[in-house]
């Protein structure tokens, strides 16, 4: 059995792929799972109202090409976000926040990253996170009763741009299925704002980061930047995971409409293995 699960975030490859071919590509590439996006499009939406047939037929493929869905990424709450003002806005996020918990259980997903924000499209303000927190914790409760594991990105956004802050909401849930599954890209760029380590970060909250993305940014650049162009200490940031007893991370990147996708996610499957496999071959 293996130490550890790479996972490849979908949109590193393209849109037109049949999701066998994905599967495909993602295994050849050298991952164990694929995370699922239910982004604030219309057409990733509609995934949550996937048939129950489509449902059985998507997790039988999986099963049968030996890559599993690992996860979910519900960035959909970006348009539909928990501090809203709006009762609809309020109704239809709790309605996703369902929806993609019975689309997890379905697909055998145990893990659902959530986006760390409390309003996304209008400005933060005492009343949005206020609303945030009374809606997180009803989103806490679907997922308890769900059994799902929920976990905070860390953002681009003074809101929630380190595990510190996503660690307050974690305390104050005091439950087992909210936890903290941070983007390694966004936090190193937060160092640059706060002057503190990534790493020291990451200890905040120990016992609590159920994965972690794998990304690479620039200062001021939080996506679309190829890795090895940029300022993430991976050995450091992706070791203190591993000292936190993170077994589960994800490359986070984007595909970017050219040839070379291939290469792409070859290169960030080879950069996590090569990482990683010595760790685990300390313990």
């Amino acid at each position: 059995m293996a130490a550890y699960q790479i996972g490849l975030y979908e949109k590193a490859m393209p849109p037109r792929l049949t999701w066998r071919e994905r599967m495909k590509e993602a295994k050849m590439a050298g991952f164990d799972c694929i995370e699922l996006s239910i982004d604030e499009t219309d057409e990733r939406l509609a995934r949550l109202d996937w048939s129950e047939r489509f449902r059985r037929e998507l997790g039988n493929l999986a099963a049968n090409m030996g890559i599993p869905f690992g996860s979910i990424c519900l960035s959909g709450h970006r348009k539909y976000p928990l501090g809203s003002g709006a009762p609809e806005v309020i109704a239809r996020s709790l309605a996703i926040m369902e929806k993609a918990l019975v689309l997890a259980c379905d697909l055998g997903i145990r893990y659902i990253q959530l986006a760390g924000y409390d309003v996304y499209y209008e400005d933060s303000s005492p009343d949005t996170v206020r609303r945030f927190g009374e809606n997180l914790a009803k989103s806490v409760e679907m997922a308890a009763r769900y059994g799902v594991i929920l976990g905070f990105e860390t953002m681009e956004t003074p809101f929630m741009d380190t595990v510190q802050k996503a660690m307050s909401y974690v305390d104050g849930a005091a439950s087992p299925y909210l936890g903290v599954y941070p983007d390694l890209g966004n936090l190193t760029n937060a160092s640059l704002l706060y002057g503190a380590p990534v790493s020291d970060d990451l200890r905040t909250g120990a016992g609590h980061i159920i994965a972690a993305h794998i990304k690479e940014t620039r200062p001021g650049e939080y996506r679309d930047v190829p890795f090895g162009t940029g300022h993430v200490d991976f050995p450091a940031v992706i070791g203190t995971c591993w000292e936190l007893g993170v077994r589960r991370y994800v490359t986070e990147l984007w595909y970017q409409g050219n040839g070379t996708w291939r290469d792409d996610i070859r290169n960030a499957a080879d950069l996590a293995h090569g990482i990683l496999n010595p760790l685990s071959k300390e313990v």
